[in-house]
């Protein structure tokens, strides 16, 4: 599944066009390697996004194409939130 649309799906990201910006802007990372929107995400990989002076540091747990709302945590854990 591509980077951008999982973050969408999972709610990580409320949008995807957002989504695809953080990607393009080097703000996001898989693995630690810069990612870029389209690039694959599988289960356990690592994700980390800078929002500013924060960083979210996630674990991929699941890929589904749709999800309800309050399934959509169950996609990723969370291992760092500053």
């Amino acid at each position: 599944m591509r980077l951008d649309k999982y973050l969408k799906i999972s709610r990580i990201i409320k949008r995807r066009t957002v989504a695809k910006e953080a990607c393009e802007g080097g703000r996001v990372s898989i693995n630690g390697k810069t990612a870029k929107p389209g690039t694959e995400v599988a289960v356990g990989d690592e994700i980390e996004i800078r929002f500013g002076d924060k960083v979210l540091r996630a674990e991929v747990t699941r890929l589904a194409e749709h999800v309800k709302k309050d399934e959509a945590k169950e996609m990723f854990q969370i291992i760092e939130n500053n």
